[in-house]
């Protein structure tokens, strides 16, 4: 399906930035939800509360496993029940159900053995590091993202209602707890802002931006999407897009709208963009975030 609208707004390292439509309106972040979990998360371990390597509660995986998508665990998106429920707009299963029903298709491969992409890994994440900072989700966003950089659009999404804000139509019905690792909003400027500022050192320090971008390298060209090379460090998508070169960042999808938030290295000068579509297909944002690269 041809994309209706496309919402995008850019920085560069020099300053320079704009927008194309209206960056100031609200979008879900769907998964680029989880670059800023993975913030949180690096920024705990600066502050001494987790260790990225140690095994919680005697898992055979890591919290740097669970953030890289090296865990073995599977994915719910993969549950006929979750596709049907979500289609029928039922209320969120309890995040007990949730995890009954996806762990009991089984481990895909052993901790570190393999790569496979889990929002499931996510779920765990966030609750692992919400134990151990004492804090939700919504208050370590605020306290490692939001407040260092001055944002003001961005919060976690918990009800319908909070959804009604968001700009595009499929939005005001559905429920944001059906995305279990937890869904910010925001607008596309702010997303830019948080991208940039992470990759500018203002959010975490040398080491851990370091350990963030270490790439798992995982093959080459997507079809349909702008992708040449992809690869997945924590809470980032690292890798290539043609003539646009390196990007690194987040994609994210949902039942109606899709968005990519990227980094461009190798321009003559960086640029950062957020492309938010109302297409459900993530190759329209990325193709949208790949152009204004070139621009």
């Amino acid at each position: 399906m041809q994309a209706t609208s496309i919402h995008s707004f850019w920085v560069s390292t020099g300053g320079d930035e704009g927008a194309r439509g209206d960056a100031s309106l609200l979008f879900p972040y769907w998964s680029f939800t989880k670059a800023i979990i993975a913030i949180c998360a690096l920024k705990l371990y600066e502050r001494g509360k987790v260790e990225l390597d140690a095994h919680l509660d005697g898992e055979r995986y890591t919290l740097r496993q669970l953030l890289n998508h090296t865990a073995g665990l599977p994915d719910y998106s993969a549950l006929a029940s979750y596709s049907k429920a979500v289609a029928a707009d039922e209320e969120p299963w309890s995040p007990g159900k949730l995890l009954s029903e996806a762990l009991a298709q089984g481990e895909l491969f052993a901790p570190g053995e393999g790569w496979s992409y889990s929002n499931v890994g996510y779920l765990l994440a966030r609750e692992w590091i919400e134990t151990a900072s004492g804090q939700g989700l919504a208050e370590l966003v605020q306290d490692i993202v939001c407040r260092p950089l001055g944002l003001k659009s961005v919060e976690l999404a918990v009800t319908r209602e909070q959804f009604q804000h968001v700009h595009w139509r499929g939005a005001r019905s559905y429920h944001p707890g059906w995305v279990y690792h937890g869904c910010l909003v925001g607008t596309a400027e702010d997303a830019a802002r948080i991208l940039h500022g992470l990759l500018s050192g203002k959010l975490l320090d040398a080491k851990s931006l370091e350990d963030m971008l270490q790439r798992i390298p995982l093959g080459g060209a997507l079809e349909g999407r702008p992708w040449t090379d992809c690869g997945y460090g924590l809470g980032l998508m690292i890798g290539s897009m043609g003539a646009s070169g390196r990007a690194i960042g987040h994609s994210g999808g949902g039942p109606f709208s899709t968005n990519a938030v990227y980094h461009f290295p190798d321009r003559a000068q960086p640029i950062t963009v957020a492309s938010f579509s109302d297409d459900t297909a993530e190759g329209q944002a990325e193709f949208g975030a790949a152009t204004l690269a070139l621009a």
